[in-house]
């Protein structure tokens, strides 16, 4: 067994969006950024990429601290990607202790930290989706 002082300190940081759900660990690191085991800089496609390295610009010189691993699952290609943005900036902040990188968080995205609760409304029955209803003739 290992003892307290040679085991790494892993702390987990969650984010979701609509139906998927991110869980990033930080450890201290070379700055190496990981989602599902591959490194951000070649994560496809692009927006998704570019909507999670939003964080990532807004912390600078931090990012070489630390390494990032973030599993995603669930929900469509952008949903992950603000689930995952989300984990990444929950972590570097807990990292920071100020009031300064959350506030800057907060103007570059209002819902990178506390979440975007909109969710798809359910199917109804006597029509093909939620609002949209079958035509009806009186004639």
């Amino acid at each position: 067994m290992k003892d307290k002082q040679t085991a790494k300190r892993v702390k987990l940081y969650s984010g979701s969006r609509k139906t998927a759900r991110a869980t990033a660990s930080i450890v201290p690191g070379v700055g190496r950024i990981r989602i599902n085991g591959t490194p951000l800089e070649v994560w496809s496609p692009e927006p998704a990429r570019l909507h999670m390295m939003g964080p990532v610009a807004l912390v600078g010189e931090l990012r070489d601290r630390f390494d990032i691993d973030v599993q995603v699952s669930g929900g469509g290609f952008m949903g992950q990607a603000d689930a995952a943005a989300m984990a990444i900036a929950r972590a570097y902040i807990d990292q920071v202790r100020g009031g300064e990188l959350r506030d800057r968080m907060n103007e570059f995205n209002k819902y990178l930290l506390s979440g975007d609760p909109r969710q798809a409304e359910p199917k109804k029955f006597g029509g093909p989706g939620a609002r949209r209803r079958r035509q009806k003739s009186y004639r």
